[in-house]
């Protein structure tokens, strides 16, 4: 009976996301209050959500042609925080860790919050949220943009390629990208981004340099205040939040070699616990374009440098089973109703 109730409300979120735009958010909303999801998604075993954010700002819309999408507002971002603290269960990775390692039980509903990248609006805007509603919480950085300063490179071509007032780009093949107008730039800047991804280190730096060259534009003048410092990463650990790595130059790890993916994995850990005096057990693989974004080889190294962890941003639930080198995470969304919508999904099995 109970695997019939399971593949009922599995069927009906199929149907509802289906028809999402037309309509049918009323389904979504009758689900979660009659409680449906919540008893098929108990029947469907123990486990975790964890939760994917980059920035939060006040005014999300001053950085928007840097960031992009990767913004969320505080206000929903409060609301967001408020709503796991009473609904659901919030943990932090470590209690994940003995989770599946068998040493403790999580309760129903457990979520884990994280953040990408390293921006200092995590420190400034992000935290006294989540000290305030008592969520824990675990911060990846990129160490190379901790230690210099600089946006990860999408930020950075982003900005190029939508601020540029040049009218073209020459790929490094000669193939000629127009930029007359925003579609162009967005398909050019996509292109860019395809081909950087498969760099890591000085030859990704080179890469964004030549083609902010080419742009005839800079980095953003902000640039350097958008990043956490070392004493503002210290302060999180003396807080008590988890601090992991997000590799040294956030390259997808899937497309570098084996040499430069073991550097990007070992000395950002090295770094990490130099300057934190603290291990750093837990990484994250950057997703930056090109899928997918980690492989088996990049699963050996990071149990080779000694990561306990490491999560992606493949959907679905963590569970007791899984491989916690390759852990799935899900995305927010925008709103506080889609947050709690894709909770619902990712607990009843169905990745998101």
């Amino acid at each position: 009976m109970w695997d019939r109730i399971v593949a009922k409300c599995q069927d009906v979120l199929k149907r509802s996301l289906t028809y999402k735009h037309m309509g049918k958010d009323w389904i979504k909303r009758g689900l979660i209050a009659s409680g449906a999801t919540r008893v098929a998604g108990g029947l469907n075993g123990k486990g975790a959500a964890i939760v994917m954010y980059h920035s939060v700002m006040d005014e999300p819309q001053r950085q928007g042609c840097t960031l992009g999408e990767i913004i969320h507002s505080s206000a929903v971002f409060r609301r967001q925080m408020e709503m796991i603290a009473q609904e659901y269960a919030p943990v932090t990775l470590n209690e994940v860790v003995l989770f599946m390692k068998g040493e403790k039980e999580l309760p129903a509903g457990a979520v884990v919050v994280t953040f990408d990248d390293g921006y200092a609006d995590n420190y400034e805007v992000a935290v006294p949220i989540l000290d305030r509603v008592g969520v824990p919480a675990t911060f990846y950085v990129t160490v190379d943009c901790i230690e210099t300063a600089k946006l990860p490179w999408p930020g950075r071509l982003r900005y190029a390629f939508f601020k540029t007032t040049a009218l073209s780009w020459n790929e490094t093949d000669k193939t000629i990208w127009t930029l007359r107008d925003m579609e162009e730039r967005d398909r050019a800047f996509l292109r860019a981004c395809d081909l950087c991804a498969q760099l890591a280190g000085e030859s990704l730096e080179q890469f964004v340099r030549k083609t902010e060259g080419e742009l005839r534009i800079g980095p953003p003048e902000s640039m350097e205040r958008l990043m956490m410092t070392w004493n503002q990463l210290r302060a999180l650990v003396q807080k008590g939040y988890v601090v992991g790595s997000h590799t040294m130059t956030h390259p997808n790890m899937a497309y570098i070699g084996g040499d430069e993916a073991r550097t990007e994995l070992a000395q950002s850990k090295c770094r990490l616990e130099e300057a934190l005096k603290t291990p750093i057990l837990h990484f994250s693989y950057p997703c930056p374009a090109l899928w997918p974004h980690w492989s088996e080889r990049t699963v050996e190294i990071s149990k080779e440098v000694g990561y306990e962890t490491a999560v992606t941003t493949e959907g679905g639930m963590v569970r007791k089973k899984d491989n916690p080198l390759c852990l799935r995470r899900i995305r927010p969304s925008k709103a506080v109703e889609g947050l709690r919508w894709n909770l619902e999904c990712t607990f009843l099995g169905r990745a998101m």
